[in-house]
């Protein structure tokens, strides 16, 4: 199962104030299409739907955060469009019946970064912003597990940020209406993109809060994403995950933890 044959929601696009790379790359969760048959899948499938995010970004004194957020599907054979992320389908490589190669070109809105007011020890820092991204992905599938690759590039130049995700992961589907998929991932990060978000300025330093400069660095992640289908229209999606943080981030003076996590919920509506 991949995003060529079925419809992906993914938590790197519709997650509001995640603060590392790694989560936004990580929370995925297969959509109502992976029980739908082929031909199904071959038109334009439309779905509109309500989800909720909590996240626990790394920053120091940072509130846990509960984001309701609208959910929006395109897909088909060319395309797929959910949340602020459009992928453009490329021509699959089939190796076997039981292995194929599927690649695309994606582009993304990350809504990273933080303000001073959004906790004490981000007071006197500069505003970090989030920015669109826009990369490459390749998914290798066969009868055991599901092997992705993704690469992206900060294409607004905020912070010229670089990242490369790997992921492994297998789904099983209990009946016509569970899928549950178990999941782990890695996800590095050039240096540009820790010290922009995770650095601190020589003109930002203050008493407890001294110089940082970011190096790259590797976050590590684990979780599981599934769905319930009541019938072919109403779908309940769910995913939970948590990051263990690489140590250029949590030897940032901005950071008071060595994990983050999330969990997120939402309803689909397939027309």
């Amino acid at each position: 199962m991949s995003s060529h044959q079925s419809l992906l929601l993914n938590g790197r696009l519709i997650t509001m104030r995640l603060a590392t790379a790694t989560f936004i790359g990580g929370l995925v969760i297969a959509s109502p299409l992976a029980f739908a048959d082929e031909e199904y899948s071959d038109g334009t499938t439309w779905g509109l739907g309500i989800g909720a995010i909590s996240e626990q970004d790394p920053y120091a004194g940072i509130d846990r955060e509960n984001t309701p957020f609208p959910l929006f599907q395109v897909e088909n054979r060319y395309i797929s469009v959910f949340g602020p992320e459009i992928e453009f389908k490329l021509p699959s490589l089939v190796i076997s019946n039981s292995q194929q190669l599927n690649f695309g070109i994606v582009a993304q809105y990350d809504e990273s970064g933080y303000e001073q007011g959004d906790a004490k020890i981000l007071n006197g820092m500069n505003e970090r912003k989030g920015g669109f991204w826009a990369g490459a992905n390749v998914e290798w599938e066969n009868e055991l597990f599901e092997v992705s690759a993704e690469w992206l590039t900060d294409a607004s130049g905020n912070s010229d940020g670089q990242r490369f995700d790997l992921g492994l992961e297998r789904t099983w589907e209990f009946g016509e209406h569970i899928m549950l998929t178990p999941h782990v991932g890695a996800s590095w990060q050039n240096d540009k993109n820790i010290d922009y978000y995770f650095g601190v300025r020589d003109s930002e330093v203050r008493f407890d809060r001294p110089a940082y400069s970011g190096e790259s660095g590797v976050n590590i992640e684990a979780g599981v994403r599934g769905v319930y289908q009541f019938d072919q229209h109403h779908s309940v999606l769910i995913g939970v995950e948590v990051t263990s943080l690489a140590d250029e981030i949590k030897d940032s003076p901005l950071v008071d933890r060595s994990t983050q996590n999330a969990v997120l919920a939402g309803y689909l509506y397939t027309f």
